[in-house]
């Protein structure tokens, strides 16, 4: 049985992405075992959203040539779609594959083995408008925790930072048989919580005329008996449906957390930035969502230092964070990505000013955040147990509005054992900036 090495970096779907590919090598009989182990193969999916993604990916390719010299070297994702020549420069790299085909990567990886060429044998297929969704089934973890089911490929949006179009494509669309199929196998097999994800995820159905929306992948995924929560990725304020919040009224499944990314506070800064909102039309949306669930929880990102960006309009900035009131913020200082049109704009601001801005956003959110953290004391929230802290004896657990994987949880403290994947109700006993703290109502 051969032995096989993934490494991921960048984004949630491509996460998804490397689960599902190992899913495919294990149901071939392969071993897979860890990055900084020695395999025969290695598979890198790489992330080019910032210059960072790029020089991590490199590092990680000549990393596996160099714990085996001899091993198959495979690069997959957004850097072999985008600058395939140069990936093939890179020594040790045996085969690329784009953002397609991962469903056949064990045939393209043994034929391209067993042909044993001294140059890099280039699988890359161009994304065009006829590509079709890869149907690629949700990988398995041990936990049984949560799933993520990528339901939504491609982005057509064009912001004037991104690459992200050119890397992933045109939009395509899970069919909803598919998504009800993906979400019965998950259900069977132990998961609590299934969080859908994709690149642009509030254009599910748009290459369809319209015909379909989120709306309908997300009851066809609460169509599915036994599923106890289900979450929705990252997606636009403009694409929140009144049906899908109607939805979310009426289904307590369906958890009350929007990750709606904002990215500037100032409407010409938008503007340049290509984005299909302005500050108003982001408050308005915002009032709406929170009239109608007001419990829900918020969370964005924001990029400070955009080129062009003032002092005033950072101001601007300022004013609208304190004013809107997310529940969680990440703001980044702006990286200038080659080839997007946002590098090569005028009035590229000087990395120390882009730093400096990104931590004083970040300071007025702490604020808010302390605030809002204090106001759960006193509450009982319902939870799903993640895991447990064993260097400080407490089980981390999450709300329905408590995104997984980023900061902030439930810590819970038992004399009786909890355990993953199992639903509890906590009072709430005390905070700090991104933890609540509490112990289970009996």
């Amino acid at each position: 049985m051969k032995r096989i090495a993934f490494y991921t970096l960048g984004c949630k779907v491509n996460q998804a992405d490397t689960a599902s590919m190992e899913a495919i090598f294990r149901s071939h009989g392969y071993t897979v075992v860890g990055f900084n182990c020695e395999a025969d193969i290695y598979v890198i999916n790489t992330c080019v959203v910032t210059n960072t993604g790029q020089r991590k990916s490199r590092q990680m390719i000549n990393r596996a040539v160099r714990r085996n010299p001899t091993a198959f070297v495979v690069v997959t994702g957004c850097y072999p779609q985008t600058a395939a020549e140069e990936v093939k420069t890179i020594p040790g790299v045996d085969l690329i594959i784009g953002n397609q085909d991962r469903a056949d990567i064990v045939r393209l990886v043994e034929e391209a083995a067993a042909f044993q060429s001294v140059d890099t044998i280039d699988s890359v297929r161009k994304l065009s408008a006829n590509t079709e969704f890869e149907e690629l089934s949700a990988g398995d973890v041990s936990d049984k925790t949560r799933a993520f089911l990528k339901i939504q490929e491609g982005c057509n949006q064009f912001c004037t930072y991104c690459i992200i179009p050119f890397a992933r494509g045109p939009l395509r669309s899970r069919s909803l048989t598919s998504i009800r199929e993906e979400v019965k196998k998950l259900v069977a097999s132990g998961y609590k919580e299934i969080v859908l994800i994709g690149i642009h995820l509030g254009c599910y159905g748009k290459e369809h005329d319209g015909k379909l929306t989120l709306f309908d992948a997300v009851e066809a995924a609460l169509s599915v008996e036994g599923l106890q929560r289900l979450r929705l990725g990252s997606l636009e304020s403009v694409e929140v449906e009144a049906r899908l919040l109607n939805l979310m009224e009426k289904d307590k499944r369906l958890c009350r957390q929007l990750h709606l990314p904002l990215q500037a506070g100032c409407d010409t800064t938008l503007a340049r930035m290509h984005r299909p909102y302005d500050t108003r039309r982001f408050t308005e949306l915002l009032a709406d969502i929170r009239k109608r669930i007001p419990d829900i929880a918020i969370t964005t990102d924001i990029i400070a230092g955009f080129p062009g960006e003032t002092e005033e309009q950072f101001e601007d900035l300022c004013s609208f964070v304190k004013e809107v009131q997310f529940d969680r913020l990440g703001c980044f200082a702006y990286s200038a990505e080659e080839n997007t049109v946002a590098a090569k704009m005028d009035g590229q601001i000087e990395q120390e000013v882009k730093d400096k801005r990104a931590e004083l956003v970040m300071q007025i959110q702490t604020g808010i955040m302390a605030q809002k953290q204090a106001e759960k004391v006193g509450q009982t929230v319902h939870v799903l147990c993640d895991g447990i802290d064993e260097e400080n004896g407490l089980y981390l657990c999450r709300t329905t509005g408590d995104a997984p994987e980023v900061d902030g949880c439930v810590c819970v403290s038992s004399e009786e054992p909890l355990y993953p994947g199992q639903f509890y109700d906590v009072l709430v006993e005390d905070s700090d900036l991104y933890d609540l703290y509490g112990t289970v109502v009996k």
